[in-house]
């Protein structure tokens, strides 16, 4: 039977805290959870969730993931505990790190993030940041293989905002080589500093792509991506966003442009008829709610190479 691997870092903040062979592994883990070709007892170890942000997909999935595994989940909401008061992170981190056994932490600032870790003795999560979203990557990739069952001559065109979301597409992308092209409006281009370290992962500058023209990016392409275009914290840019990106909306057109056989990805929750029509969303090309169930498996498979 298929055993969980121990990672090479305590951490998962970023994407970059994992090989390449460490993300096939954990699709691998994945495969097997979804698929119940294998079960992993973690003896009832605990997992604190920490989020200051909303959420549906990455809480449910986080908390349903433990319980299969054998363990228990601990939501401790900044609004009920200290942390809501403002006690110092090194202070909560000190502190859970003698209750729990991993922290998934959802936040703004990936500074905030990084100084759990700093002070935690036990792995801290990346369960999203302004900065990135890695969990949801493993996810993308897990929905990707599946389709496509080898990652070699994939095209992953993200159209939107260079966010979250798209910066870990980019890292983990690099790590397994596959072509990817982001598509934004001027001024909305990733994180320079993410563009930076994929180009010193690739070994062939043309696999990254960063372009102002969605239907030039979505040419030829296999997978669509698309999110939000106002994430979370930023309600007040929403108006002027709602204009900037107007053209760079998934419609029949853009699906068109694609690969015949190419597939539909958001990583949800979409404003239907926004970034994305309804009708792309409905269509037989997607695979939205395949990903999002993915969510689940592939916390199992990163749980239990943390824990295990």
């Amino acid at each position: 039977m298929l055993k969980p691997n121990k990672l090479a870092k305590k951490n998962f903040l970023s994407s970059l805290d994992l090989s390449a062979n460490e993300v096939l592994h954990i699709l691998e883990l994945a495969s097997n959870f979804k698929n119940k070709k294998i079960n992993i007892d973690l003896n009832n170890k605990v997992l604190g969730l920490i989020f200051d942000k909303s959420s549906t997909r990455t809480r449910v999935s986080f908390q349903v993931a433990m319980t299969r595994l054998g363990g228990t989940t601990i939501d401790l909401n900044p609004t009920t505990s200290q942390i809501g008061r403002g006690e110092p992170i090194k202070d909560t981190a000190r502190v859970l790190s003698r209750y729990c056994d991993v922290i998934a932490i959802r936040t703004f600032d990936h500074s905030d993030l990084e100084e759990y870790a700093k002070w935690s003795t036990k792995p801290v999560i990346n369960a999203l940041t302004d900065l990135e979203h890695p969990c949801q990557a493993l996810a993308d990739f897990l929905t990707i293989h599946e389709e496509f069952i080898d990652f070699k001559d994939v095209v992953l065109t993200f159209i939107g905002d260079g966010n979250n979301v798209a910066h870990s597409l980019i890292l983990c992308g690099a790590l397994l080589g596959i072509e990817v092209r982001i598509a934004c409006p001027k001024g909305y281009e990733p994180n320079p500093f993410v563009i930076k370290k994929a180009r010193e992962i690739y070994k062939d500058d043309n696999l990254l792509k960063i372009s102002n023209d969605p239907h030039a990016a979505a040419k030829g392409s296999n997978v669509l991506y698309t999110d939000v275009w106002s994430s979370m914290g930023e309600e007040n840019q929403k108006k002027k966003k709602d204009t900037d990106f107007n053209g760079f909306t998934i419609d029949s057109d853009l699906v068109a442009n694609a690969d015949k056989d190419a597939i539909i990805l958001h990583c949800l929750p979409a404003y239907r008829n926004k970034e994305i029509t309804d009708a792309a969303m409905e269509s037989e090309n997607s695979r939205i709610f395949q990903q999002a169930e993915n969510r689940l498996h592939v916390q199992q498979g990163l749980l239990a190479c943390l824990l295990s």
